[in-house]
């Protein structure tokens, strides 16, 4: 079955982050095309962080930090293709409709090679600009290991687990607050 990348919203910092957040769910290509012929340096900050991590949205030109791989039809494939082209000779001056199909026919291919992976598998991309030109690394994440005596909503939750150590005695710090605020005091009042 053909995949192709979704944008993905797992929390609200998208919208923050990026001067127009992609919708969920929106068909996603790299969008590394955005910044050709642009000076990283002369980028306002959250372009800059679009230019570093993000995804393009298809239907809104907005940005996600992640996608997610995702089963598709053909006519979604068709779907993307035409809606990406025309947004290229709206919005990103493509010479005809002609050059912008067969860009928007590679960007949807290359984003599709993304996907050789399961499906709801997320994506994520780094970019960075070497000699002169955009690089791209994408990396997939992937769920930890459930925790196996907990439920379904808290058996990811753990990022960090503390332990007790026993017998380690580490060296106690005591700090004088009382008496550095004399000593602030004492400074601060002289003259």
């Amino acid at each position: 079955m053909l995949k192709l990348p979704r944008t993905i919203r797992l929390d609200p910092s998208d919208t923050f982050v990026f001067e127009r957040a992609a919708e969920p769910g929106e068909w996603a290509v790299s969008g590394a095309f955005v910044f050709w012929n642009q000076d990283p340096a002369a980028l306002a900050q959250k372009r800059r962080v679009a230019l570093r991590s993000g995804f393009l949205g298809i239907e809104s030109l907005g940005w996600s930090t992640l996608a997610i791989v995702t089963e598709a039809t053909e006519a979604e494939r068709q779907a993307a293709v035409d809606r990406l082209a025309a947004q290229l000779l709206e919005k990103f001056g493509a010479p005809d409709l002609k050059a912008a199909r067969g860009a928007a026919e590679e960007e949807v291919a290359f984003a599709a090679s993304l996907c050789d992976h399961p499906a709801q598998t997320l994506l994520a991309v780094q970019r960075s600009i070497e000699d002169g030109e955009i690089r791209e690394r994408f990396r997939t994440l992937k769920p930890r290991e459930a925790a196996g005596d907990a439920d379904r909503l808290h058996a990811h939750a753990s990022a960090f687990t503390f332990h007790e150590v026993e017998g380690d005695d580490e060296p106690a710090e005591e700090v004088d607050l009382l008496g550095l605020m004399g000593t602030e005091q004492k400074t601060g009042n002289r003259k």
